[in-house]
């Protein structure tokens, strides 16, 4: 029989505290029990106030009192834990779990949710909607939270009809009060309605899920067309620029023999003709020292005439002119072939040494590293908006009067903008002065447009520019996103190209991170500024 008893009261053995069976049970002055370390820490909150007291009659003590576990009780409540249920058989309703609206003390968790009783039941008391005849013919739903939002807030009935003149549920009063000539139906019946529409909607979903599933196999196919063709390239370039050089190699090889050779004969002609006028010099410096005034005679007219020389008097060659030309030559089909790879984004100039290794190097983190990779920017006074002037070698730009500027295709015509006259690729590295003072400072590609104020032209209001604005805020396709608070005078902005990241930093010796950006960039960058007031300048770096 205690044992029955025991089991009959399982709610006056568990702690209002944590609600569960007590644990190392202790009994406070006041005869409330609780699980010793529940208790505890509801008086550790307690301890600053030196006055502890009980979480349900709300007795004081002072001072904190002594807790013992109270080893009768907790016999008892090891009595119980044999006789209940296994843990699968009590679901309790936890934090975000709809509870049973009959259950008593600790709630178990909905099992169904009843729309025309406006409840949620747990498997018990559930049953009755199970057995009696009338409750079964409500509707249950899974447990929800929301079923009061089908009551009508005015007339407090269930809402059942549909209204579709305010597109709204109503309850049966409202359809013949204020929605009275409204064209009302059954909310059964529009749910039928929209029924169908849910399910035309969903195979158009379906038929374009399978649309973009034939789509993205076409894109894939194309990743591996484009990955096969760009391989056989690079091998065919290979071979081909292989065999250019080669060839270079030899041509400019046999020029230089022969060029060689020909000098060296020449050289030679010249030495015995030297040689050859030196001892005739003698001969005549011997005759003038003769005092034999016949000998003199005789052997002057033969020693006096010199003969045509074998060369001209001077010797005019231009060896360098052949090396010249192949140099120009092969100058020229780089220049062309940059030309075509600028086409498709690729460029050849010195700073795609780091676009190849850029994977194998590590981000830099200080500032010492960072300008490892600093890049000297000027501005291009084509770009510049008519009220921006320029100065310091074109790194400093100020907002100002009216300048009288030429026009020029690449200016911006209304926004007061002006970008840099480098193209940006691999790892670069740069700083701006006076960001403070209503500056943005922005990366582009070269095509944005220029004319007009749409936001086609506008830095950070397109998709082919990024801005860290004054303001604090980065802005990318008219999206602002909050950047950070440890702003400086001085920004530092990253590009590494190849792996898509642009970084903005306050600058200091360990560099505040103020927003990153990781995308894909198809296009070589250029750096932008936009001045509403004041001067910004683009640092040098040493």
């Amino acid at each position: 029989m205690a044992q029955k008893g025991v089991q009959l009261n399982r709610e006056t053995f568990s702690c209002s505290i944590c609600l569960d069976l007590l644990k190392d049970p202790v009994a406070i002055p006041c005869g409330h029990s609780y699980c010793m370390s529940c208790i505890k820490g509801f008086w550790d909150e307690e301890d600053k106030k030196q006055i502890y007291s009980c979480p349900q009659c709300k007795q004081t003590f002072t001072p904190r009192p002594a807790l013992l576990k109270n080893t009768m009780l907790a016999a008892v409540v090891e009595e119980l834990k044999k006789t209940e249920p296994a843990p699968a058989d009590l679901c309790y309703a936890g934090a975000g779990d709809v509870a049973c609206d009959f259950c008593t003390g600790r709630k178990l968790k909905a099992l169904k949710s009843c729309v025309q009783c406006l409840i949620s039941l747990c498997e018990k008391h559930l049953q009755p909607h199970h057995e009696v005849a009338p409750l079964k013919k409500h509707t249950l739903v899974e447990p929800s939270k929301t079923l009061q939002e089908n009551v009508c807030s005015r007339h407090d009935e269930v809402m059942k009809m549909f209204c579709r003149t305010d597109q709204r549920c109503i309850c049966y009063l409202c359809s013949v009060d204020e929605h009275k000539g409204h064209d009302t139906v059954s909310a059964a019946a529009e749910r039928s309605e929209r029924q169908r529409e849910l399910e035309g909607s969903r195979q158009k979903i379906q038929q374009r899920i399978q649309d973009r599933k034939k789509d993205l196999k076409l894109l894939q196919q194309e990743v591996e067309d484009i990955n096969g063709s760009a391989d056989k390239a690079v091998e065919h370039s290979e071979e081909i620029f292989t065999e250019l050089i080669r060839l270079v190699k030899q041509q400019l090889r046999s020029q230089q023999q022969t060029e060689v050779s020909r000098l060296r004969k020449l050289q030679e002609e010249l030495q015995q003709e030297i040689a050859e006028l030196k001892r005739r010099d003698a001969e005549l410096k011997k005759l003038s020292h003769t005092d034999d005034h016949n000998q003199f005679l005789q052997n002057f007219p033969a020693l006096s005439q010199l003969g045509e020389p074998t060369h001209s008097s001077s010797v005019n060659t231009h060896p360098l002119r052949c090396f010249e030309d192949v140099t120009a030559a092969v100058s020229e089909v780089r220049d062309k072939l940059q030309d075509v790879l600028r086409e498709t984004n690729v460029s050849l100039m010195g700073t795609e040494v780091d676009v190849l290794l850029s994977d194998s190097k590590p981000e830099p983190k200080t500032r010492a590293e960072f300008l490892k990779y600093s890049r000297q920017i000027t501005l291009d006074p084509n770009t510049a908006h008519t009220q921006l002037v320029l100065s310091e070698g074109n790194r400093k730009v100020t907002r100002t009067d009216h300048q009288l500027y030429s026009d020029h295709p690449d200016r911006f015509t209304d926004w007061a903008q002006v970008l840099s006259r480098e193209s940006l690729t691999g790892r670069c590295y740069w700083e701006v002065e006076g960001v403070r003072g209503n500056v943005d400072v922005a990366v582009t590609y070269k095509n944005i447009s220029r004319v007009g104020r749409s936001d086609e032209c506008r830095f950070g209001s397109n998709d082919k520019s990024w801005l860290l604005g004054y303001n604090g805020y980065y802005c990318y396709n008219s999206v602002q996103t909050y950047a950070s608070s440890n702003w400086r005078s001085r920004i530092g902005v990253y590009l590494d190209h190849s792996a898509g990241i642009l970084s903005f930093y306050g600058v200091t010796e360990t560099m505040n991170l103020l927003y990153t950006v990781q995308t894909t960039f198809t296009q070589p960058l250029y750096a932008g500024l936009c001045l509403y007031q004041s001067t910004a300048e683009f640092c040098k770096l040493k």
